[in-house]
């Protein structure tokens, strides 16, 4: 329960999935209760952007951070990554407009954290726990967080696509051992009938079939096929990770989502963030506690 950071400084190069532009990242290790903040290269400016709901910019296809006028968008790959990993503290480094999409998962960004090495802190960690149920729905998307020990994930999707249909995993426990199994390497996908529009609006100009798997109307285009017979639920569950990441601490509850993306997650991290009641964890408390919540709401 010591708060980590990593061990050294690490750096990859890639390119942005909607910008299509190059971009350079560097992860540097950060003193104990820094969490998790990023650093946008504006010319000879450094424009520091906290990863926390304050600092939410856009949630359309993607997760985005802004302050002011500088933005950083597709975050939530490397904050699964990162939060999956047990780094509550660390500096990233950017010198575009976007998170490099490397091969559209997580797995880049966990080989490179795991390269770095993780550094245990003195300080301890102040994970936060839910008490009671809270629910947010929104037509046939759901999201409803229930008390549990550690960090649970059960994830419904229903596409009306022959490849992907509906898909389900249940109660997943988030460990760094089962994120970089069943989860890290699952891709962000897209329909090509989509594309032209995304490229008209000016997004997806970096997407390839290197970086996302992509599907005509009837099934899925990438050479290599899929990496799960799930992949697709997978890759919704990474999202959701990274989405509640933007917490700023390590976070215990089930949460269960049904057709959810990250304006959905993150309508959740902004409740919880909002509600009064949570109560950090104390050194040589024996576990994380919650004052107690008000009755289930579906809002």
């Amino acid at each position: 329960m010591r708060q980590r950071t990593i061990a050294e400084k690490i750096s990859c190069t890639g390119i942005g999935l909607h910008s299509g532009a190059p971009v350079h990242l560097i992860l540097h290790p950060a003193r104990a209760n820094t969490g998790v903040v990023f650093q946008r290269l504006c010319g000879a400016q450094r424009i520091e952007i906290p990863a926390c709901p304050e600092m939410l910019a856009s949630t359309r296809l993607a997760t985005s951070l802004g302050r002011g006028t500088a933005t950083i968008g597709t975050v939530e790959h490397l904050l699964a990554a990162i939060y999956a990993l047990g780094i509550d503290n660390v500096r990233i480094e950017v010198d575009g407009s976007e998170i490099p999409v490397m091969d559209g998962s997580a797995a880049s960004f966990v080989f490179l954290i795991r390269a770095a090495g993780i550094y245990e802190q003195r300080e301890s960690r102040q994970p936060l726990r839910i008490r009671r149920t809270c629910e947010l729905g929104d037509g046939e998307r759901s999201i409803r967080v229930e008390p549990a020990r550690g960090l649970q994930v059960s994830y419904e999707v229903d596409y009306p696509h022959p490849a992907i249909g509906r898909q389900h995993i249940e109660r997943l426990e988030v460990t760094p051992d089962t994120f970089e199994r069943e989860i890290c390497r699952a891709r962000t996908f897209g329909f090509l009938h989509e594309v032209n529009e995304l490229w008209r609006s000016g997004l997806a100009r970096g997407g390839s079939l290197d970086n996302t798997v992509v599907l005509d109307e009837s099934r899925v285009l990438n050479r290599e096929g899929l990496r799960f017979a799930d992949e697709f639920v997978r890759h919704k569950i990474l999202d959701l990770i990274g989405d509640l990441a933007l917490l700023g601490r390590p976070f215990w509850g089930h949460v269960k989502v049904r057709c959810g993306g990250h304006a959905l997650h993150q309508r959740l991290v902004a409740e919880l963030r909002r509600r009064e009641g949570f109560e950090s964890l104390g050194a040589g408390a024996s576990e994380p506690t919650l004052l107690p919540w008000p009755q289930p709401a579906v809002l």
